[in-house]
Order: C-alpha cells, then structure tokens, then sequence
C-alpha cells in the first residue's frame, strides 16, 4: 500500500495563474450589486399565479387565473379546487402539474412554481378520471 506524497512533493502553481486582476472598489461595488440583484431575481414571489386548465369532461372554471401565497402546501390549491368545482371529498378528482405528473400534497406551491413554471405562471390541470401517470 503506498503511502500518501509528502507536503513537499507538491508544486505551486505559478504566481501569474493564481493571481486574477485587481478589482477597485467601484468594481467590487458593481459585482457585489449584480450578485445582490441576481440573489434578488433568484427569490420566488409571494404570490404565485396559478392557472387552472379543465380536462375531459371536468366542468370548466369562470376564472381560471387565481393568486396563492408561495409558502403554501399544494393541498390548499386541491382545497380550493374542490370549493370552486363545488366538489365532495368523495367526488373524484385528479390533479396535475403541466399535463405531466401529480404532485404530493404536502410540497410547497413555491417548489412546484420553481421547477415547473410556465409564462410566470404554475399550470394546474384538473380532471374527473385519470388522464397522465
């Protein structure tokens, strides 16, 4: 088993190739402010809008745009989903995220909005039968 190199068998990097240009303060200013912006742009909203597409034969909404905080459990937008349809608990309905998949009802609207927006919107399908896996 051969041992590990010793502190000396190691080089430097020359000086030129660890060194990077100096920055002035106003750089630093404008570097620092692009990361502060760009930490700024990164922030989910919120609010998030959530757009509610009917599928098959499920009856159509008068509104389809509505406005829900971010911090929000996915299961408050099946709630209400159900309260706008007029839905019973034991009416069927099926749920899904961009024509994709169905999410668990404890994840955060803020997580769904991240990963799977669309024009500054969450798309939520809704349908009486199962329609994607």
């Amino acid at each position: 088993m051969a041992s590990p190199p010793a502190a000396s068998d190691y080089t430097s990097a020359p000086s030129s190739v660890t060194e990077g240009p100096a920055l002035t303060v106003s750089s630093q200013r404008s570097a620092g402010s692009t990361i502060d912006e760009m930490h700024e742009i990164a922030q989910p909203p919120e609010k998030v809008v959530i757009r509610f597409r009917a599928i098959g034969n499920a009856p159509i909404l008068k509104r389809s745009f509505f406005k829900i905080t971010s911090a929000n459990k996915f299961q408050l937008v099946i709630q209400f989903l159900r309260r706008e349809l007029n839905y019973k608990a034991a009416d069927p309905l099926f749920v899904y995220i961009s024509s994709a998949f169905s999410p668990s009802p404890d994840e955060t609207v803020e997580n769904l909005y991240r990963c799977f927006k669309s024009d500054g919107q969450l798309v939520v399908n809704y349908c009486t039968t199962a329609a994607w896996g």
